[in-house]
């Protein structure tokens, strides 16, 4: 049987954590930053943000290996 190839999109958007859940990081942090309050931009750093229940069965196929 081959390796399955792990799809880099996925990886470098989420990383699998010890527990098995999927930490991703939080949208609207790339751009226009100066337009953003600062309570937006804090609230954006803070770690934390996983992924959808509903997406996480997805996500897991497209990193066989844990990322």
């Amino acid at each position: 049987m081959p390796k399955l190839k792990t799809n880099k999109a996925a990886s470098k958007r989420y990383k699998v954590t010890a527990t098995g859940k999927i930490k991703r990081t939080t949208a609207n942090r790339r751009h226009l930053l100066a337009n953003k309050t600062k309570r937006q931009k804090l609230s954006s750093r803070r770690p934390g943000a996983y992924a959808d229940k509903t997406c996480e069965k997805t996500i897991k196929k497209l990193m066989p290996y844990g990322g």
